[in-house]
């Protein structure tokens, strides 16, 4: 049986499937992929010939890995970018409610706080910090007096700088977060009676939290590589550490490389860390997911049939 086009012309029938069956299966070429992995190679072994010709003793470089001032300093980052983070998240939870209140002068307190200390740099941040004794000599509340270059220690300034300026990107990341959460659900708990403070902690922060997961842990591997900005006030993280001892052995290159392997080692943990909590908070929006594709695969094999 033939078929006419448009014009009238008579066509040549359309192949049934019995007819396709016996044709052979050519497999789809991607000459594109190919060529652009082999760019990729020789480029990676060409930048790994490049490193073990140069002029870098590796030896060094795994000598000063464990060594004593290096781990110190790795420890001291690790500690005050999980203060940060801390300080950062309870500030950003605050400021977001603050951001969300129908009371305008807690709202533009709240807007100006995201607007100050997310604009002005962080390394700027840290240096008004450390030298804050220049504008107030002392600090203190009532009869409480205390100088302020012995409360501003570099572990302080280090502190307020870091948790302060990630706590303005917290609070807009918190603020998505809760502003993603349908609205029926606040419906549903103001018609069981919940007070707007336990409906911002038993329905609403649960749900906000696989929104907000996956940005968070990003901001704290952020802050984990900006604490090495805090050797600029001397506080003792891995960078100044690294610092100190390849200023008496000129092994500056080697030192450096040694700082970038922990830092990528303390990154790659985060990550992981961060994989298994994201799939956590999104278990049930996972298994829906799962379900509807499911129900959907099943329809479409019924409308075949």
């Amino acid at each position: 049986m033939t078929s006419t086009d448009r014009g009238g012309t008579a066509t040549s029938p359309a192949p049934g499937p019995g007819q396709l069956a016996g044709l052979p299966r050519v497999p789809l070429r991607h000459h594109g992929r190919w060529i652009s992995a082999a760019l990729v190679i020789a480029l990676l072994a060409l930048l790994a010939r490049a490193f073990a010709q140069g002029s870098i003793e590796w030896p060094v470089v795994g000598r000063y890995l464990t060594a004593g001032a290096i781990l110190h300093g790795l420890g001291n980052t690790i500690v005050i970018t999980l203060c940060s983070m801390a300080l950062a998240i309870v500030l950003g939870v605050v400021v977001a409610v603050m951001r969300m209140s129908a009371n305008p002068v807690t709202r533009t307190v709240a807007f100006g706080y995201v607007w100050l200390f997310r604009g002005v740099p962080v390394l700027l941040q840290l240096l008004i910090w450390y030298n804050l004794a220049l504008v107030f000599p002392t600090i203190g509340f009532g009869s409480f007096q205390a100088r302020t270059i012995d409360v501003m220690t570099p572990f302080v300034a280090a502190l307020l700088g870091l948790g302060i300026n990630m706590s303005a990107y917290t609070a807009e990341l918190v603020r998505a977060g809760i502003l993603a959460v349908d609205r029926g659900q606040i419906e549903a708990a103001q018609a069981l009676s919940l007070t707007p403070g336990q409906i911002r902690r038993r329905v609403v922060l649960p749900q906000a939290m696989r929104v907000i997961v996956p940005p968070l842990g990003n901001e704290f591997i952020s802050t984990l590589k900006m604490s090495s900005l805090a050797a600029v006030i001397t506080y003792g993280e891995i960078l100044e550490s690294a610092e100190f001892i390849y200023y008496a052995n000129n092994r500056v290159i080697e030192l450096l490389i040694v700082a970038a392997t922990w830092y990528l080692v303390v990154v790659s943990v985060l990550s992981v860390i961060q994989h298994f909590v994201e799939r956590r908070f999104g278990r049930g929006f996972q298994h829906t997911t799962r379900r509807a594709a499911r129900a959907l695969a099943r329809r479409e094999k019924e409308n075949e049939a």
